[in-house]
């Protein structure tokens, strides 16, 4: 009797086995968090520095306290998406120390050639806002997304540099960031000089 409910036994495990042989195995895709992005709407922002630009509501300014912080250097705090835009203020008091800054503009965008998959350059020129630079667009798994800098050439220079405290993987963050890269070419075309 027990020899009899063994070969029961393992006739259905077998049988078990053959019929989930042949099935084809597909795994299922990888999923991520929905995200529902908040409407469109700002603030500008006119403290007591050298420029004012509209920013979004659901962002905040804050102060830099690094070491090496100078007055008017600041973030745009995105809370809700771990994000930062660093913002660097420089008054320019000489044709040196103003190609100098652009040259470090450059150089700290591509710096991220090693994990960049591209990175593109985009003129930026409101010749009626005596406003021009260049808007460094970062593609891949790379440290920032967004890099810009905008000066008037005589007296003025900002440079921004967009970054998220998560581990750069593009197909996560990326609805986020184009998102964000609207909001950085809003702040762009609003900049203004005092």
């Amino acid at each position: 009797m027990a020899n009899r409910k063994l070969i029961i036994f393992v006739f259905f495990i077998l049988l078990g086995l053959a019929a989930s042989c042949g099935n084809e195995y597909a795994p299922k895709p990888r999923g991520y968090f929905r995200i529902k992005f908040p409407e469109k709407e700002y603030h500008t922002y006119h403290a007591g520095c050298h420029f004012t630009f509209d920013y979004p509501t659901y962002a905040k300014i804050e102060r830099d306290t690094s070491a090496q912080s100078r007055r008017c250097w600041m973030d745009v705090v995105f809370p809700s998406f771990n994000g930062r835009l660093h913002l660097s203020y420089y008054p320019v008091t000489s044709k040196k120390i103003l190609n100098e800054l652009i040259e470090d503009a450059r150089t700290f965008a591509f710096k991220h050639t090693v994990k960049a998959t591209s990175i593109d350059e985009s003129l930026i020129f409101f010749p009626q806002e005596n406003m021009h630079g260049i808007l460094y667009t970062i593609e891949g798994n790379s440290a920032s997304a967004a890099q810009f800098f905008l000066t008037d050439s005589v007296s003025h220079y900002i440079r921004g540099a967009l970054y998220f405290h998560e581990k750069p993987r593009l197909d996560s963050i990326q609805p986020v960031l184009d998102f964000l890269r609207e909001d950085i070419n809003v702040m762009i075309k609003s900049m203004r000089w005092k």
